[in-house]
């Protein structure tokens, strides 16, 4: 049962709070001799579905915290998308008006701008995608073990490599673009790393989620069962 005294409020965020709690119920479950599994209560309830009332408001706002969550990380998912497809053709230094092709095919600035892109483009595409599943699933209390808290790490971490991809394809077409301009290139490339910054800083989260659905666990895994 789920009470005041529970000890999961210096657990980050309503997710991993209904994940440690299925976790303790997944933990008992498989220590106690079958029989107690179909047990009823005083109220004609198994443990099962005693857990299942008592953990509605709970889970509920795990839900909520993780649609809103996922909803802002695919609008910027989105937004790399669309920004990386048109840089994608939009190539630095033209092309030849007679052969079609790129001019600076060869240059080795050129092919790390179109690496990047291309890395950015395909991982933001993907967690666009993840979100998009995690957004239509269930919400079960089964799913918060093990399901969503792996498709968030994978969801944001992608996303994250995204970001991180197209700040090395700014910095890319903007030597290409200036080469000879270095007092004003060095200035702005710096400027560009700052978002990379801000980009670890929900990192610590990803660890949490991480850490909490494939650690050791709560329990010692010597104990013996009860039967």
């Amino acid at each position: 049962m789920l009470t005041e005294f529970t000890p999961i409020n210096h657990i980050t965020g309503s997710v991993l709070q209904m994940q440690r709690e299925v976790q303790w119920f997944k933990e008992v479950e498989s220590i106690c001799p079958p029989m107690c599994q179909e047990l009823l209560n005083n109220d004609c309830l198994t443990a099962k579905e005693l857990f299942t009332r008592t953990h509605q408001d709970l889970r509920e706002k795990g839900e909520k915290w993780m649609k809103n969550t996922i909803t802002s990380g695919s609008v910027v998912g989105t937004l790399i998308v669309t920004i990386m497809f048109a840089a994608a053709f939009t190539i630095p230094g033209g092309t030849n008006q007679e052969t079609g092709s790129t001019i600076l095919v060869h240059d080795k600035l050129f092919k790390i701008f179109m690496i990047a892109d291309s890395i950015s483009l395909f991982s933001s595409s993907t967690a666009v995608l993840i979100f998009l599943g995690i957004f239509t699933s269930r919400y079960a209390e089964e799913d918060f073990l093990i399901l969503l808290p792996k498709k968030m790490v994978i969801g944001f971490s992608t996303l994250f490599f995204s970001i991180i991809s197209m700040m090395i394809a700014f910095s890319a077409a903007l030597l290409i673009t200036l080469r000879e301009e270095s007092l004003i290139v060095i200035p702005i490339i710096g400027l560009a790393s700052v978002p990379v910054l801000f980009v670890l800083m929900p990192f610590r989260l990803l660890v949490d989620i991480f850490r909490s659905t494939y650690g050791r666990g709560i329990f010692n895994r010597k104990m013996k069962p009860w039967f």
